[in-house]
């Protein structure tokens, strides 16, 4: 990192180089000079100005350009790695100092599964942006968990079962399991028997999921059955899973909170009511740090609390 410019002057030697560095990181996470700039505010010109400066400095090519992407070369990703550990040292020294401020500002930037998102986060980041002024919320919802080690956010909210044990955790609560159809179904599964009776009934697969085709069900310490699925549609996102069992074309699984107003409406019903499926937890999910910043601990405080209200009502 010590390397000169043509002015013997030494590259990583100012802030506005620092800089550059986050600009060329924002780059290489989004995929676009444009999608960089809207996240960083500021013009797309800015942003490809400075990438291209960083690549003159050091005389190497660090991004390819083509019509639909922007891809770092073999040498931009190993300064990526770089980048990415020099801008979160950096932001856990500011986060430091955040440390000491009564108010969250700044852009709180998480992800979330594109359902739980719009079902619980879209209403929670509402009520965080009114109540803290001085923050602003970036997103992004999608059902593929996003590396939190990579900088692109500071916060995940996890459905389901952790598997990433490294990283810290907070519970905000937890989810069930329903197996449900439309109300065309209703004749036909009031006459199975059992959980074993859905495995020749058409499915609709979640593949989001780690396993989408065996399913544990219970009744009681003694009454528990294992089933096998046989799905005739694979879909990647649960609430086009949704969308394909209220069309009626078959049973699945889905989380209470993705379907609660379809149960209270009817435009979904519940399948074997009295077999259970194991529950999962929520979490929020935090890079490993020593500091967290108040905006990242104020939201999930807030969300914490709207999770229990809802539960008490």
């Amino acid at each position: 990192m010590s390397k000169a410019n043509n002015n013997n002057e030494p590259v990583l030697g100012n802030f506005a180089n620092l800089k550059r560095l986050a600009y060329f990181a924002a780059v290489v996470e989004t995929g676009s000079f444009t999608a960089a700039a809207d996240r960083m505010g500021i013009t797309k010109a800015v942003v490809s100005q400075q990438v291209a400066r960083l690549e003159g400095d050091f005389r190497t090519t660090l991004l390819t350009r083509t019509t639909r992407k922007v891809l770092p070369t073999e040498a931009g990703k190993a300064f990526y790695q770089r980048c990415a550990l020099i801008l979160r040292e950096a932001g856990d020294a500011f986060d430091e100092l955040a440390e000491t401020a009564e108010e969250p500002a700044g852009t709180l930037r998480l992800t979330a599964p594109l359902d739980y998102g719009i079902s619980t986060l879209v209403p929670a980041i509402a009520a965080f942006t009114q109540q803290h002024r001085q923050c602003k919320v970036d997103a992004i919802f999608t059902d593929q968990s996003l590396d939190l080690m990579s900088g692109q956010v500071e916060l995940a909210i996890r459905v389901g079962w952790l598997t990433e044990l490294h990283l810290q955790a907070r519970q905000i609560g937890t989810f069930r399991q329903l197996l449900v159809a439309a109300p065309s179904w209703r004749e036909r599964v009031a006459r199975l028997a059992g959980p074993e009776d859905i495995a020749t009934l058409p499915f609709v697969a979640n593949t989001a999921l780690r396993d989408h085709s065996n399913w544990s069900f219970k009744r009681t310490e003694t009454q528990q059955r294992q089933v096998r699925v046989h799905p005739l549609i694979f879909l990647d996102a649960t609430l086009a899973v949704r969308e394909a069992v209220r069309e009626g074309v078959g049973l699945s699984v889905l989380p209470d909170f993705a379907i609660a107003n379809d149960l209270a409406t009817g435009r979904l019903i519940q399948v074997l009511p009295h077999w259970g499926l194991p529950s999962g937890g929520i979490h929020a999910v935090f890079p490993t740090s020593r500091f967290r910043p108040a905006k990242v601990r104020a939201f999930v405080d807030l969300l914490v609390e709207r999770v229990r209200m809802s539960a008490a009502d």
